[in-house]
């Protein structure tokens, strides 16, 4: 397995199926286009069918023969990510997941659920697809399961008594309470699939600092990117982690992906993970939580 992982060294990926959610644009479309153009089946969640196509039309024009096709997802509705799992289930097989979509900064809201929205969006949409096509994806021995984090999981920690947002609520300090939650689920994910032998994985990564639309809510980011541009991963470049968590050959499971240069920019490697983000009883209780919030447990 490379240690400093770039679409270079993505292998031919013939035969097999992806589901990327969040693929119509930045590190989720990059990364649909790589796993087209070698060769697999990349199936786009996305909320807008529109937006959905002209990414489609995009890889298309770079690679005709690319089998890439339109899913539904909207992550701020469990129904949607129940017909989207539905949808995807139907496939003959499915050999990756990876968890991209997500958002960052925005003001309070709800999603059609009544949960607040990142946590929502990021964590418990993912808690829900993930569970809902576990089993498909367990049909495939090699399959994986990537859920994308993000530096900012550092300085997080889960609100229990306040996972709403509804007492005081923080743009940045709830994006960082979902992406420490990505990063918790993944690893209790990794434990319980073990624990019973699966021949599916879960691994995480995370895109460095990457120059896409994610964070067009956050003003400094907006105002910081044109004088700091030359130290940030292009869109393509912060795909890199991603790709090498879906299709580097060799991966065991448990494992944590980004950027090799202070873990911003450059090729994909190893990257470093919190010691709360890997603490087993929290990873349960977030694991209980969101069983009981999303009503999808999946059985492991």
């Amino acid at each position: 397995m490379a240690q400093e992982f770039t679409d270079r060294d993505v292998p031919d990926q013939s035969g097999r199926t992806f589901l990327v959610t969040g693929a119509n644009t930045g590190i989720g479309f990059e990364t649909a286009r790589v796993l087209a153009q070698r060769g697999g089946r990349v199936l786009l969640g996305c909320r807008s069918e529109e937006r959905a196509a002209g990414a489609i039309a995009k890889i298309r024009a770079e690679s005709p023969e690319a089998d890439v096709e339109f899913l539904p997802l909207d992550q701020a509705d469990l129904a949607s990510v129940r017909a989207a799992a539905e949808q995807a289930g139907a496939e003959p097989r499915l050999d990756v997941l990876v968890n991209n979509a997500g958002i960052m900064g925005v003001p309070r809201t709800l999603t059609a659920d009544g949960f607040e929205a990142q946590f929502g969006v990021n964590h418990l949409g993912t808690f829900a697809l993930t569970g809902r096509l576990l089993p498909k994806l367990e049909q495939t021995e090699g399959s994986r399961v990537v859920i994308t984090a993000s530096l900012a999981h550092r300085g997080g920690r889960i609100h229990w008594e306040d996972i709403d947002g509804a007492k005081l609520y923080s743009r940045q300090t709830r994006y960082r309470q979902s992406k420490l939650a990505n990063l918790m689920y993944m690893y209790e994910l990794h434990r319980r699939l073990k624990a019973r032998g699966s021949r599916t994985i879960a691994v995480a990564c995370h895109p460095g600092l990457a120059q896409t639309e994610i964070g067009r809510n956050i003003p400094l980011i907006q105002a910081a990117t044109p004088l700091i541009r030359i130290f940030f991963n292009t869109q393509a470049m912060g795909a890199w982690p991603t790709l090498m968590a879906a299709t580097a050959p060799g991966l065991t499971g448990g494992d944590y992906y980004g950027p090799r240069n202070w873990e911003v920019s450059g090729p994909a490697g190893g990257a470093w993970s919190s010691p709360v983000s890997r603490d087993p009883e929290l990873g349960r209780r977030l694991w209980e939580l969101s069983v009981e919030m999303t009503g999808v447990d999946p059985g492991i």
